[in-house]
């Protein structure tokens, strides 16, 4: 009986004590330019998936931003040869949503010119033009947002860089997941769901 008690007071301060509150799941790129912080859209979930199982793996810690254009992208992630992503682990099915546009600070998935839009799945970019870029909307898959680091994004792009708008001197990448809370999401402007 005196154990029962002791269960039922300890279940009761447990009832009784504040539940953390919900966290979710934030991309952080890390450069030697600064960090980057990416909130990632639910309504992709298996871009959003990838980008999360790679990033547990540490799969981006030794690449780059490989590919840089002021008032266009920047982009990393995997070799952008002539070959296509041939070092992409995998490939995925497109995800489009007419939500999810490329604006300003848009975080998407790069691909070669394949007929099925499919997305290398380490490939990613930054909509790096104020004014978004339109005409990539439907033809690849955005799903997250930068909300913190797009001066990092700016000083990025405008790294001096060779005719194939690789930059001169290699930008490294470290990405990990962080978790943060509506709250902390909001204080960015991002209301999660």
């Amino acid at each position: 009986m005196h154990r029962l008690l002791i269960a039922l007071a300890s279940a009761a301060l447990l009832a009784l004590s504040p539940q953390a509150p919900p966290t979710w799941p934030v991309g952080r790129i890390s450069t030697p330019l600064g960090e980057l912080l990416v909130y990632l859209h639910p309504e992709t979930p298996n871009h959003r998936a990838s980008f999360l199982r790679l990033a547990g793996q540490h799969y981006w810690d030794s690449l780059t931003f490989n590919r840089v254009i002021p008032n266009f992208v920047a982009q990393g992630g995997c070799p952008d040869t002539p070959e296509g992503f041939t070092d992409s682990p995998y490939n995925l099915a497109p995800e489009f949503n007419d939500s999810l546009r490329h604006i300003y600070g848009a975080f998407g998935a790069g691909r070669d010119d394949n007929p099925q839009k499919l997305s290398a799945g380490c490939q990613f970019y930054v909509v790096a033009n104020k004014a978004g870029l339109k005409r990539l909307d439907g033809n690849y898959v955005i799903y997250g947002q930068v909300f913190k680091g797009m001066d990092v994004v700016e000083a990025i792009v405008a790294t001096p860089r060779d005719s194939l708008d690789e930059p001169l001197t290699p930008i490294p990448l470290k990405v990990d997941v962080i978790e943060m809370t509506a709250a902390q999401l909001s204080a960015y402007g991002i209301t999660p769901h």
